[in-house]
């Protein structure tokens, strides 16, 4: 997560002082599942055997837009991925763009993969929220990644059996509640985020302190993904950097202490954005994970 370029605007965030408190038994991210998917096909193109469809489909607010990366024909049921990207700009990845060099490689071995689009591919993402409406956001979010299973289990030929969630940064950290909450994964790859949405929406200003703060903290506290991560009973990788400037080693450590076995955890010799031996070493395991 980069926050170089972000320009915060104090009366913008001095209006909103009222963290309402919820309580761990009112967190619900149930949702229709009845709602028609209503996919349809806006573009496509070839990378060699591999095909790229833009789509765009019926999420739970509007429509969302995403890619289907796959290689046809292929025998089915095949292993299905779903990869929700980090925020990143002004780095040209920080949308589902970010993923298609995993898509493709492990469309060649016979996946199919979901790249979807999501609140914070819009570069500006971070400043336009509040800290009164982080809560609420958040789990409309994990309600949308739910739904972008439900577009994902739709397609052609999905094996239900090997259906992995990758997230990075914010991907990650939705993922892991969405994940958690829906029996659906199969596999989860947790990819530098941290262990509290606290720890990242309380950048910016005005800076908050004392009670007000605390009160903030507390408010998403039912969120932590450090609490969401015991939850998950399936084989997990987790992916950190020595170099993180949003994820110290504290945090790392924390996460990687809170999730359940199966477990893989790498460190990597990088900053926030991972490197390519950290991709080499993902597609590797989703393929060991997967292809069992």
């Amino acid at each position: 997560m980069s926050f170089i370029h972000v320009r915060f605007y104090p009366l913008i965030f001095a209006a909103f002082h009222f963290f309402p408190v919820f309580s761990g038994a009112e967190l619900s991210f149930e949702y229709d599942q009845a709602r028609p998917i209503d996919l349809k096909k806006t573009s496509a193109r070839q990378d060699g055997d591999v095909s790229l469809r833009e789509v765009s489909y019926a999420a739970l607010e509007g429509r969302n837009p995403a890619t289907v990366i796959s290689r046809e024909p292929a025998a089915g049921p095949r292993p299905a991925i779903l990869f929700v990207h980090w925020y990143g700009p002004p780095a040209l990845t920080s949308n589902r763009t970010q993923f298609i060099p995993d898509a493709i490689a492990l469309a060649r071995e016979g996946a199919i993969s979901l790249l979807i689009d999501t609140p914070w591919s819009d570069p500006d993402y971070f400043q336009g929220r509040t800290r009164a409406g982080d809560y609420a956001r958040s789990v409309q979010e994990v309600k949308e990644l739910r739904r972008a299973l439900d577009v994902l289990l739709s397609l052609p030929q999905v094996d239900p059996t090997r259906v992995a969630v990758v997230g990075h940064d914010f991907g990650a950290m939705y993922g892991s509640l969405a994940s958690a909450c829906d029996q659906r994964t199969k596999a989860f790859v947790f990819m530098a985020g941290t262990q509290s949405f606290s720890d990242w929406f309380l950048y910016g200003k005005p800076k908050l302190a004392g009670k007000e703060r605390q009160d903030f903290v507390d408010q998403l506290a039912p969120l932590d993904p450090v609490r969401w991560l015991p939850k998950l009973r399936v084989p997990i990788l987790l992916q950190f950097a020595d170099h993180d400037e949003h994820v110290t080693n504290e945090r790392a450590a924390a996460l990687a202490a809170a999730a359940n076995e199966p477990k893989t955890v790498r460190t990597y010799s990088a900053d926030h954005a991972l490197n390519q031996e950290a991709t080499k070493d993902r597609i590797a395991w989703l393929k060991k994970t997967l292809w069992k």
